[in-house]
């Protein structure tokens, strides 16, 4: 048996008393539960409207736990005005719904270590298929996705959202790189670019490791000049193809994005490296070599 967190020391729970369901059915009650939620474990549970009465308690600060019966509605409740729910309760006789929740819950607790990898080579590649990814969320300064050539290190490909004299910014996009590369998605997986699809999720990374899951709105495949950028992280030498322009960029250590058409020997550039490899994606231990 391993050990628990358990909600009361004792391991017993009174209701009523230690805690207390909740079946929200009009605003009216929402100042009520939020009196109670300063004094006892209030599991809310609603009759009809779901979202709106937990952004409601939410914006006044009540500490509400979630009921919810299905992966998508924990999803919701995590995600409400940005903050959600720090607690859920799970009714659900579905193990695959609790291993998909548990997953949510790792990836939104999880950073991602990155390190500093320095470049070596530069150089265009030729033509070639590479994937703008387009997602729902509008990224900032220092944010954007991990992608590479290989799957146990990945660059953090800048978002576009940048303004420059020629070029309208579109913090929504990752100009990620050609199709062949890999990125990171919630759960500790990794997908191919050219995989994703509108409706698809992908993490969203920031300099300093934080992740969030966005969503896929769409997927932009066209042919155009390719860099491919070379650097060293430790004793490991990490590659990955870009498209050759100003606007697509890598993104440094102090967070500012840096241009592939300005970039030489010597830069530093952030990288998330694993060890092991993956097989349709999933983490797996064992030795492999990817040139």
């Amino acid at each position: 048996m391993g050990r628990i967190q358990t909600i009361a020391e004792d391991g017993d729970l009174i209701l009523g008393e230690d805690v207390i369901f909740f079946t929200i059915k009009s605003g009216e009650e929402e100042e009520e539960i939020l009196k109670l939620s300063k004094e006892k474990m209030v599991i809310l549970q609603c009759s009809d409207w779901t979202i709106i009465p937990l952004e409601n308690l939410i914006a006044k600060g009540a500490d509400v736990i979630a009921y919810v019966e299905s992966f998508e509605e924990a999803e919701t409740a995590f995600g409400i005005l940005e903050k959600g729910v720090s607690q859920i309760l799970l009714h659900t006789i579905d193990p695959a719904e609790l291993q998909k929740t548990l997953s949510l819950l790792r990836s939104s607790e999880n950073k991602i270590p990155l390190e500093t990898a320095e470049i070596i080579e530069v150089k265009p590649v030729g033509m070639g298929d590479r994937v703008c990814v387009d997602t729902c969320t509008s990224m900032g300064l220092g944010q954007g996705m991990l992608v590479g050539n290989s799957s146990s290190a990945l660059f953090l490909v800048h978002a576009e959202s940048i303004h420059n004299p020629y070029v309208a910014p579109r913090p929504f996009r990752v100009n990620a790189g050609a199709v062949h590369a890999y990125t990171k998605v919630p759960g500790g997986k990794t997908r191919y670019l050219s995989e994703l699809s509108a409706g698809d999720e992908v993490l969203i990374t920031d300099f300093q490791g934080r992740t969030t899951v966005g969503i896929v709105g769409r997927l932009k495949i066209e042919k155009r000049p390719l860099m491919l950028i070379k650097a060293v992280v430790g004793e490991n030498q990490v590659a990955t193809i870009l498209q050759n322009a100003e606007t697509i960029r890598l993104t440094a250590p102090d967070g500012k994005p840096v241009s592939v058409v300005s970039m030489k020997p010597g830069d530093k550039v952030l990288v998330a490296v694993e060890k092991g490899g993956r097989h349709f994606g999933h983490k797996i231990e064992e030795t492999i070599t990817e040139k």
